[in-house]
């Protein structure tokens, strides 16, 4: 899905040494020497397909990127402050993902924008049972950072008009996709001309468009869904008290919540003296409830302030909030000859934790890194036994991820009362216990997968 505010990166060649998970590619030569002919397709160009656009321009390999939405124009010197002070989305961002973003020489324009998470605090509501990660206790800079969409969208779209073996095209309906044996053809219209069928050749087709996947669907893709019965409301809030860069996780009979640190208006989030009052909030109540919280600000302040307590301090204003259904959403497979399903067209998984932007970045990543390791060895980048090898290699992180999300969301919101002891007496092990923590906080950033 594209963000009307989005936006890019400048072309990056080199960095010789891409580290790839589960050691999928390995030894992989100078970026440099992997231009190819061989052109990628990707539908999709929201933040996992531009971000994807970029990881195939910093291996050499040219892409074009199709898009149903109109891109707004840009110029990199336009707005560089917070035109939308309360009002846009936000997105956590693992320690991997910032990672991969460093690889392509992205983050130092993210990060003006981006807050640090030094400590995450995890509790539930009307229970004794809660637990903290410090960083200082993990050695490690932080556990990720909480980025505005706007901004992100923005500076991935300008990067990628900016890279030369990314071609962009936007305002486009894709209407069939063709196999054959050395390559994909992909049909689109321009939206006003559907009359007039143009054609797109390439060697693979990559699929990130989102949960509802034109793509997909032509492909006669299936997918497995699942009703969570719970819609989440997002939004930004400020409060009396500085955030301090700390992530604060509360459960509650409702659902899941949760309000995340974020830059000040005009400062930057990674200032040791900054102390920051805007919050990143995601409410998740029970479908059919939520107008309430969207169309009344005191109410929803009052409702947080009741969840949360004091431990962020007082909630004072609320922005612009938007309401989202959550529904699971997993394809049947994620490989169908040279076409590859990614990000939420792949696995669409509830916010609970933070974690699918984050996969679907460990994705993107592994599979511009195989089709780089293909070009140095002068194969096909789409060859169908490479994408099997692929969707093989990345089902293990997949499937964990959404084994701990739903396992967070069913346990933490079950009413039986031998359940909540259960869980909150885990909370209090996870905290006590040595050991636990730098496993699961390795796992949360995303440095083991």
């Amino acid at each position: 899905m594209t963000q009307t505010d989005d936006v890019t990166l400048s072309n990056a060649k080199g960095n010789a040494e891409n580290v790839v998970e589960n050691n999928v590619v390995e030894n992989i030569a100078d970026n440099s020497k992997a231009i190819t002919e061989q052109q990628v397709l990707i539908a999709g160009g929201g933040h996992v397909g531009l971000s994807f656009a970029l990881l195939l321009a910093n291996q050499g390999i040219a892409s074009t990127l199709i898009e149903k939405m109109s891109y707004p124009t840009i110029s990199p010197n336009d707005d560089s402050g917070r035109s939308h002070y309360l009002d846009s989305r936000n997105t956590a961002l693992s320690r991997r993902t910032v990672q991969i973003y460093q690889e392509i020489g992205l983050w130092d324009e993210l990060q003006s924008h981006a807050c640090r998470i030094d400590s995450v605090q995890v509790s539930e509501q009307g229970s004794f049972g809660r637990a903290q990660l410090n960083k200082a206790e993990e050695k490690v800079e932080s556990f990720g950072q909480v980025i505005e969409n706007a901004w992100l969208g923005r500076k991935l779209l300008l990067a990628a008009q900016q890279a030369p073996l990314i071609t962009l095209i936007d305002n486009a309906n894709v209407s069939a996709v063709t196999q054959k044996a050395d390559g994909v053809t992909l049909s689109f219209s321009y939206y006003g001309e559907e009359g007039h069928e143009q054609q797109l050749q390439g060697s693979v087709l990559v699929a990130c468009d989102g949960r509802d996947s034109t793509v997909r669907q032509l492909l006669d893709i299936g997918t497995t869904t699942y009703d969570y019965q719970q819609t989440a409301i997002v939004g930004v809030v400020e409060t009396d008290k500085a955030h301090e860069h700390v992530a604060i996780e509360r459960f509650s009979p409702a659902g899941p919540l949760a309000v995340l640190p974020l830059t000040d208006p005009n400062g930057d989030g990674n200032d040791e003296y900054q102390n920051g009052y805007r919050r990143s909030v995601v409410w998740v109540c029970p479908t059919g409830e939520e107008k309430c919280y969207l169309e009344d600000d005191a109410h929803f302040l009052q409702t947080l302030q009741q969840a949360f307590g004091q431990r962020a301090g007082t909630f004072i204003t609320a922005g612009r909030r938007g309401a989202y259904p959550l529904t699971r959403v997993l394809a049947d497979k994620q490989v169908d000859g040279r076409c590859v399903v990614m990000g939420n067209a792949a696995h669409t998984l509830h916010p609970v934790a933070g974690q699918g932007f984050n996969l679907c970045m460990r994705d993107a990543h592994v599979l511009a890194q195989m089709m780089s390791a293909q070009v140095l060895k002068d194969a096909d980048i789409g060859d169908p036994t490479l994408l099997k090898r692929y969707e093989k290699a990345r089902l293990s992180d997949q499937k964990r991820v959404i084994r701990f999300c739903d396992a967070v969301v069913h346990g933490f919101t079950h009413p039986n009362p031998i359940i909540k002891l259960a869980r909150n007496v885990a909370l209090v092990a996870f905290d006590k216990l040595p050991n636990i923590k730098p496993l699961v906080a390795t796992y949360a950033m995303g440095l083991k997968s």
